[in-house]
């Protein structure tokens, strides 16, 4: 192997030695939560193929990538056909071609290979599908992770028939969401317990739980800072922002236009806006340039646009208004952080937007609307009034109001009413009724919203 990637394959050293030699294992080690991701059991151990990983930088898929690692060593697999390689030190296809077949050549048995940001790669997928067509691949496991998810569609045009017999072959790391980020902290001995018999106490200690997660979303790096520091570091929140304008960069785009487009997204968030409109407040003269830079990023994973729901087709309606939203809490610190550098953005920013109602009301249904989108096609309803989430399912749109306050005025819910299949979700700390709109707390719908998804149940 190319001397460059021993630091990332020092199991061929001392595999017994992986979790305190390898960097990422062994600085997750003193952190106060270490996050075992559900992929590490999805993941394929036994179908050769093509499999691609998609996620946020910063959002720890090298991380799970080394703890796949440690877990096909402890399974027995041979130390030697497992190999990690850094899209960033291989300069092109070419380059790529030969490590695949040095690193396959001669080696019996399933192999197990990494290409971490593949993308990086100046035209990696000719080496993929090059060494698909040839046979390389024959008895091979390849997983290509990437941080612009436009290379999964990539991946799925480009080898069609060549990505093996895995019933799934993509994957995608989110941040943890509300439900993981309660698990992994054990706030509660059981979620299931409290789904089952949430008692306001329990409740109110959820709801404290959740502003803390408005704080620091499901990034571990924030999530650990807060629980060793008690804030989020101004070094976290930078790195995060320096991420988004590096990737920018180097996609030729102009850092004083993401700028200004990003401080649109903020002046606007969560609220209705077109291209145009917002184009209208910044120098950038055409509104098909905001919007490239936006779906550049939610590729991405940084921003989420959401599109109005066109109700007669259960699809966008792309001449409507568009609303714009960070794909994390964090995220939007972080951007806030950059926009308008502080001495202390946690204590300067972070926690005055929390504490505001206007402000927290806009991040919070943000969040819903991006836990949602995990698991459905989610839109939002523009009509005689508006309401935050519709999200499709079993070919029909279930309408959800997400309601951060702690009155709320039947003269708000109209629009929601008018449908017989709504959804009230409120900050209160029980289920109720408000105008014959049965209400939740936001809290139980987030930690439901999972189980609902894998089971099909809407009702409860």
């Amino acid at each position: 192997m190319d001397p460059r990637f021993l630091p990332h394959n020092t199991h061929l050293k001392d595999p017994s030695k992986f979790w305190e030699s390898d960097p990422q294992l062994s600085y997750l080690q003193s952190q106060s939560y270490i996050y075992y991701s559900p992929l590490l059991k999805e993941f394929p151990t036994d179908i050769p193929g093509i499999y691609t990983l998609g996620g946020g930088r910063q959002i720890g898929k090298s991380t799970l990538l080394k703890q796949w690692m440690a877990k096909l060593l402890v399974d027995g697999i041979d130390p030697h056909s497992i190999a990690f390689f850094s899209g960033e030190l291989i300069e092109d296809y070419h380059t790529l071609l030969r490590f695949l077949q040095n690193q396959i050549e001669g080696k019996l048995g399933l192999n197990f290979i990494i290409i971490d940001e593949v993308t990086d790669i100046t035209g990696w997928d000719k080496a993929i599908k090059f060494a698909a067509d040839a046979g390389i691949l024959r008895s091979t496991i390849l997983l290509l992770t990437g941080s612009d998810l436009r290379f999964i569609q990539e991946a799925r045009m480009r080898f069609p028939g060549r990505r093996g017999k895995a019933s799934r072959v993509n994957f995608h790391l989110y941040p943890l969401s509300f439900k993981e980020w309660i698990e992994l902290e054990q706030l509660v001995p059981s979620t299931m317990g409290v789904l089952d018999h949430p008692t306001p106490q329990v409740i109110e200690q959820l709801t404290q739980a959740f502003q803390r997660y408005l704080l620091h979303g499901g990034y571990l790096t924030a999530i650990n800072d807060l629980a060793q520091e008690k804030r989020v570091l101004k070094s976290t929140l930078d790195t995060y922002a320096d991420w988004i304008r590096g990737d920018m960069l180097k996609r030729g785009k102009q850092e004083h236009y993401l700028r200004e487009i990003l401080s649109g997204v903020m002046k606007h968030y969560n609220s209705q806006i077109s291209w145009n409109n917002l184009s209208q407040s910044l120098s950038i003269d055409h509104p098909a340039t905001v919007a490239d830079y936006a779906a550049l990023l939610e590729a991405m994973d940084a921003l989420i646009i959401l599109q109005a729901l066109r109700e007669d087709h259960l699809s966008a309606a792309p001449k409507k208004a568009k609303k714009l939203i960070f794909s994390d809490p964090f995220i939007y610190h972080s951007v806030q952080a950059w926009l308008k550098p502080c001495k202390d953005p946690f204590a300067e920013q972070m926690v005055p937007a929390i504490e505001d109602p206007i402000q927290s009301s806009k991040i919070v249904e943000a969040c819903v609307a991006s836990h949602f989108r995990r698991f459905y096609p989610t839109y939002y309803i523009k009509a005689e009034g508006e309401i935050d989430i519709a999200y499709i399912d079993k070919e029909k749109f279930w309408p959800v109001e997400v309601k951060w306050t702690n009155q709320v005025r039947p003269s708000d819910l109209k629009q929601l009413a008018k449908y017989p299949h709504a959804k009230l979700i409120t900050k209160t700390s029980q289920p109720g009724w408000i105008d014959r709109l049965r209400t939740e707390p936001i809290v139980l719908a987030l930690l439901r919203l999972e189980d609902d998804a894998i089971d099909g149940s809407h009702e409860r």
